[in-house]
């Protein structure tokens, strides 16, 4: 059985609440157990959090799960760069699949809610990369 960890970015809470949720019952459908969540204010800060998950005896692999919604600036495209390979880092790093299942960025709240389904394949890939590691 896989061992999971969550990072799960809180900032527009009630669509990472939703994308949480839909996250674990993808984890109890490929039979896969999370064993922590770590929630963070944003998905700026989700690298620190998997980096963490990611040193601990039996995780086999980490999925981070946010959404970045555009803004009036470009600072949305900031947090996107930074937040994915500030994942990509950690998982090269600890030799652990870290999963992005952060939405965005440039995208609207409407947008955002209609990819909720992306934390199920951010699980799925986590999964599939811990078992053929």
């Amino acid at each position: 059985m896989v061992t999971l960890g969550l990072v799960v970015a809180e900032y527009h809470r009630a669509i990472t609440e939703r994308m949480e949720e839909a996250a674990r019952e993808a984890a109890e459908e490929h039979d896969a157990d999370v064993a922590d969540t770590l929630h963070v204010p944003g998905a700026y800060d989700t690298p620190l959090a998997a980096d963490r998950l990611a040193r601990r005896p039996g995780v086999d692999a980490v999925a981070a799960l946010g959404c970045i919604v555009e803004g009036e600036t470009d600072h949305d495209q900031v947090i996107g760069h930074a937040a994915s390979q500030g994942l990509t880092d950690v998982s090269l790093r600890r030799d652990t699949p870290v999963t992005l299942g952060i939405t965005g960025p440039g995208m609207t709240a409407d947008e955002a809610r209609a990819r909720i389904d992306y934390a199920e394949s951010a699980v799925e890939s986590a999964v599939e990369l811990a078992e053929g590691a």
